[in-house]
């Protein structure tokens, strides 16, 4: 059976008819308050069994209690499930959540983070694009959190690239490929790099040849010349950064008159919404990527609330697997 719903600071605020930031207010810095409204406000909770998120109160000793998630293309899928995960434990601790896009672009990261810092409390960053240095540097004037990332020292979330990766190279073994094509995402993707190192490793294992091509667009535009580059390899399994550059180049191949997976197989990443309705339905890696975000959120509230009895940063690292649908079959 499913646990009861927790009560949220949105549901006494509505209860209440005050706004959140008063409900807030009226529990954390009640002398901010009308006397009147506080003692409402208070008798609400009580009886609604509100109980304030004690991390989240101390992250919101700035009175901010706003934190920002960025993403570097808001129209993929694949984030959906991350921004969700984390719009729901943000609000579950009564923070307002802001969402920012930085269009593949690490300037526009940096830029996003340093124009937004004096009005957040901290960022969760989700696939950043950002060098290294660069996120460690922002790190130590900014709470930061990542999803899909991992920077040694600070907190994240990601999905197993190593598993699913694995998972991806023995059920292309088992159907007999003996060569795979790795269509790789933009060239500072973290995530494309992990998964081209563990199907490398993985591809050698199994005495297969493993062949890196790109950086593609991670969009179904990209599928087009990923596909025609992957074609000239003349592997026989091909394996896509991303759903949506996997499903672009499933259009190119269907273009091209070339069956799948008659004469070639197709793997993506994600399982995005749309990965089992195209033609032919995607093999594709799954994670859960709603908690994900979920747990990225949890991670900044606990950074931002730091105190020598709490924890210190860590990485949460969630299980993948692989789905098999109709793009990959035994090669010829």
């Amino acid at each position: 059976m499913n646990s009861p719903r927790r009560t949220t600071i949105y549901d006494v605020a509505r209860e209440a008819g005050v706004a959140a930031s008063t409900v807030s207010r009226a529990l954390n810095n009640p002398r901010r308050v009308n006397p009147v409204t506080r003692d409402h406000v208070v008798a609400v909770a009580e009886r609604l069994g509100y109980r304030p998120d004690p991390l989240a109160t101390a992250l919101q000793s700035g009175h901010k209690a706003t934190i920002a998630m960025l993403v570097p293309d808001i129209t993929n899928p694949h984030f959906f499930g991350t921004i969700r995960g984390a719009e729901k434990r943000a609000s579950e601790a009564g923070l307002t959540f802001i969402l920012a896009n930085t269009e593949e672009s690490a300037d526009n990261e940096r830029n996003q983070i340093e124009r937004l810092s004096r009005s957040v409390d901290g960022f969760v960053l989700a696939a950043s694009r950002l060098r290294e240095d660069t996120t460690r540097e922002l790190a130590r004037e900014y709470n930061l959190a990542l999803v899909n990332r991992q920077v040694e020292g600070l907190p994240g979330a990601v999905v197993d690239n190593g598993s699913g990766s694995r998972q991806i190279i023995e059920h292309l073994a088992s159907l007999g490929h003996r060569s795979v094509v790795y269509l790789s995402g933009p060239h500072r993707s973290w995530t494309a790099s992990q998964r081209w190192r563990a199907l490398r490793a993985a591809a050698e294992r199994h005495g297969m040849t493993a062949r890196r091509l790109g950086p593609f667009p991670p969009k179904v535009d990209g599928g087009g010349a990923a596909a025609d580059a992957a074609l000239a390899a003349e592997a026989t399994a091909l394996v896509a950064h991303n759903d949506l550059l996997a499903i672009g180049v499933l259009r190119r191949l269907t273009e091209r008159g070339i069956p799948v997976p008659g004469r070639v197989s197709v793997v993506g990443y994600d399982d995005i919404f749309g990965a089992d309705l195209c033609v032919p339905a995607l093999t594709t890696v799954a994670g859960p990527q709603e908690e994900a975000g979920r747990a990225a959120v949890e991670l900044l509230i606990r950074k931002g609330s730091l105190s020598r009895s709490q924890p210190a940063p860590q990485q949460v690292v969630l299980p993948s697997h692989l789905v098999i649908r109709d793009s990959t079959g035994p090669a010829v």
